[in-house]
């Protein structure tokens, strides 16, 4: 008898342990590490169960990744502490030339195109300071033709009249006084420069050259075409120094930036140059500097540009102004069906459950988000693209 209540009581026992087990581990899968909201609710559906097996959506919107498509995906989780950042403010502008190293290629009179010694630049193509880029030979009206060609003619009897008299004066030399055989010597000499100066503007043409050394940004010429003066022909641009132009309707924004850079373009910043005091179209135009960041690559050589010029940029700029948030790499912010920013925490081994989140860019590759996340949160920096396409 004795026996067999010692069997039931131990029975009972294996039991009871058995039901505290199976307990832990479901306060467990509610209670993981990263599953809870900022205000310590649980990000877990109630009643969700996880049976997935593989690469699969849960009812309750959560993702199932295995062990081996999560290394195959190179995803990458990180706790997210609390800290301070700037605050960032979102500028609209474009790339524009530098005025000190780049330049126009204009004609001062309008004629025909004609190639250079190199032929016509293209797009694209390296020129140096002072090289020839083209030919403009210019062509008068016909009243105007005609009329040189009537003073040219006119010009060239004047002179072979005056040297015909200047060489009988030079035979009677001794007989004339040296002052007449001097005019007559001078005047020879002005009717031919005269007669010179216009052959030379019958057919003259002007020498086009670069003004700076670069790139050839802008070049829509042929052979043969006709220009009218002032019409822009070339655009020489440095593609290791361009300008950013933003625009803001704050006039005080310029005195809180503390630094800049473009949206969508890494490794490089921005170097505040000025701000306008004059309204255009009824806001301030800024001007920024562009040049490479520290631990980035230098500016891409002239063959391979980043920026070209009048390219529309969005520009961060941060202002001194302190915010307090969890900073994340861009990357780990991605959209969900309804078009709301979410990231995606790791609350189990295989399981990942969206947050949706607020946030701010602070830089290229930089946002903080201010709105959705607690201390304890195991944030995907790596990967949320992939796993937000896993239906």
């Amino acid at each position: 008898m004795k026996h067999k209540l010692w069997w039931l009581g131990g029975g009972l026992g294996l039991l009871v342990a058995a039901l505290m087990a199976w307990m832990l581990m479901v306060s467990l899968a509610y209670a993981a590490p990263g599953a809870h909201g900022p205000n310590g609710e649980h990000l877990d559906a109630p009643g969700a169960v996880v049976n997935a097996s593989g690469l699969a959506r849960l009812p309750d919107g959560s993702i199932n990744v295995p062990k081996l498509a999560q290394r195959r995906m190179a995803i990458r989780t990180v706790l997210a502490p609390e800290s301070e950042a700037a605050v960032t403010v979102e500028l609209p502008g474009r790339v524009v030339m530098d005025p000190n190293a780049s330049g126009r290629v204009q004609a001062v009179h309008g004629g025909r195109v004609e190639p250079g010694p190199k032929g016509l630049p293209v797009a694209g193509q390296a020129v140096n300071r002072g090289e020839v880029l083209v030919y403009v030979r210019h062509h008068a009206e016909p009243y105007a033709l005609g009329a040189q060609q009537a003073q040219q003619a006119e010009l060239r009897a004047q002179r072979q009249l005056a040297e015909q008299r200047v060489q009988r004066l030079e035979g009677l030399e001794g007989t004339v006084p040296r002052k007449e055989i001097e005019a007559a010597r001078t005047e020879a000499t002005s009717l031919a420069e005269r007669e010179r100066s216009i052959s030379g503007s019958l057919v003259a043409r002007e020498t086009l050259i670069a003004p700076v050394s670069g790139v050839i940004a802008r070049a829509d010429l042929v052979i043969g075409q006709v220009v009218e003066s002032r019409d822009v022909l070339f655009e020489v641009v440095d593609p290791a120094r361009m300008l950013v132009e933003a625009t803001t309707a704050d006039p005080t924004l310029a005195s809180r930036v503390a630094g800049a850079s473009l949206q969508g373009v890494p490794h490089v910043t921005l170097r505040l140059l000025g701000v306008s005091r004059s309204l255009r179209d009824g806001v301030l135009p800024i001007t920024f500097a562009v040049s490479p960041s520290k631990t980035g690559p230098a500016l891409p050589s002239s063959n391979s540009l980043s920026l070209a010029i009048g390219q529309p940029v969005t520009v961060v700029a941060q202002s001194r102004e302190r915010i307090k948030g969890v900073v994340l790499p861009a990357q780990a912010v991605v959209r969900n069906p309804s078009n709301e920013p979410i990231v995606w925490i790791k609350s189990g081994a295989e399981r990942f459950i969206p947050q949706p989140v607020q946030f701010r860019p602070l830089d290229a590759g930089t946002v903080v988000v201010t709105l959705g996340l607690s201390a304890d949160n195991r944030v995907v920096v790596q990967g949320a693209p992939l796993i937000a396409q896993i239906r």
